[in-house]
């Protein structure tokens, strides 16, 4: 599908740069196949993608092979310490050159073993030698962009994308003031889910906190509501509270190294988390499968990469209550918009910006559009 200025002022139609008089997209963005293949090609492949925290490939030769909205890629640690990515196929016929994680001293197609040094250099091919005019130049593999940012692993499928460190302007700041042990965390848990909802309803739900007091009762015992609040800023959002001091199911504050609620979402699809307790950071992704399906990955990182009991009961917190309640709502919110009941909704805005206020989902579909629109422009 190529996108037209008038299929993007029809999804866009009625909203406004002031939330409170704006309507929200239209629905047929959430729906259409068609706008799932314009999310891919113009949002996700055009936008920095979380893949892992540095300390999950710390050595030379540490790999990690993953699917990236239809492109096969992988990274490595090079043996001077930095990190590369690159499309994970094999220069001969394709075949893609590593699965999974692991550590290798060399890349060989599990094909017909052709060779590259971990630089993406191309080393050996047998018989190449009896072929006329072969330049091992030619057959490098292709780079793509990657960038540390907070110590998590970052990389964009656009070789002219502007690097995550400039575009996401005092993000870096704000983790590191919230989560100054970010670097020496590790990896723990991780929980996946498969929804039938649209990824932009799965980010839509996680960035108001409007729904919370009739939706999730348990998750207003985790924080003081009366202190939370939600700014939005260029490419991302942040949703801060103070820990609520009523007893949960989830964790106790006694004692705890951490005691604010500190929330990021980052464009477009990363959320960033810590949580009241020992030290602890949560990095949530949903990943676009088609029109209506989402997968999500929930990584969670702790001072040991062994559970404390509180922890435990932590991951199953959201794992038990607090995800089952917002799949719910979202796959609802999917099927609703099925019918010709709904097309468009309105903001609840809260001047003050608490967390009852959906001005941060505004600024979400501020960001679409805007998107939309560059990709019109691209296509011209």
């Amino acid at each position: 599908m190529k996108l037209s200025a008038q299929e993007v002022n029809r999804v866009g139609q009625g909203w406004d740069q002031d939330a409170a008089k704006a309507k929200s997209i239209h629905k047929d963005a959430y729906i259409k196949a068609d706008w799932h293949d314009i999310d891919r090609a113009h949002i996700f492949r055009k936008s920095w993608q979380y893949l892992c925290h540095e300390q999950q490939l710390a050595k030379p030769g540490d790999y990690l092979a993953t699917q990236l909205h239809g492109q096969s890629i992988f990274v490595c640690r090079q043996s001077d310490g930095s990190l590369k990515a690159f499309y994970n196929v094999c220069k001969h016929r394709g075949h893609e050159l590593l699965t999974g994680q692991g550590n290798t001293k060399r890349i060989i197609c599990p094909y017909h073993a052709w060779m590259y040094d971990l630089d993406g250099r191309f080393l050996e091919a047998r018989q190449s030698q009896f072929i006329q005019e072969f330049d091992h130049q030619d057959f490098c593999l292709d780079e793509i962009r990657l960038e540390v940012f907070c110590h998590l692993i970052f990389v964009n499928l656009d070789q002219d994308a502007t690097s995550l460190a400039v575009q996401s302007e005092n993000l870096a700041s704000e983790i590191n003031q919230y989560a100054p042990d970010l670097g020496s965390l590790q990896f723990a848990h991780r929980l996946t889910y498969t929804i039938k909802a649209n990824w932009k309803s799965v980010v839509d739900n996680f960035l108001e906190c409007y729904h919370c007091p009739v939706a999730h009762k348990d998750f207003c015992t985790l924080v003081d509501m009366d202190t939370y609040k939600v700014k939005t800023h260029g490419i991302y959002s942040s949703h801060m509270a103070k820990a609520g001091q009523t007893q949960n199911k989830a964790y106790t504050t006694d004692g705890a190294t951490v005691t604010d609620h500190a929330v990021w979402y980052l464009w477009p699809n990363t959320t960033l988390m810590r949580y009241p307790g020992r030290s602890n950071f949560m990095i949530w992704k949903f990943i676009p499968i088609g029109p209506e399906e989402t997968y999500e990955e929930f990584d969670f990182f702790f001072e040991t990469a062994d559970l404390e009991e509180s922890e435990k009961e932590a991951i199953s917190f959201i794992d038990d209550v607090l995800q089952p309640e917002d799949i719910g709502l979202v796959e609802s919110v999917q099927r609703g918009m099925q019918t010709p009941g709904f097309s468009q909704g309105r903001y609840m805005v809260d001047p003050s910006g608490s967390g009852l206020s959906e001005h941060a989902v505004h600024h979400f579909h501020g960001l679409v559009l805007k998107h939309y629109q560059e990709a019109i422009n691209h296509d011209r």
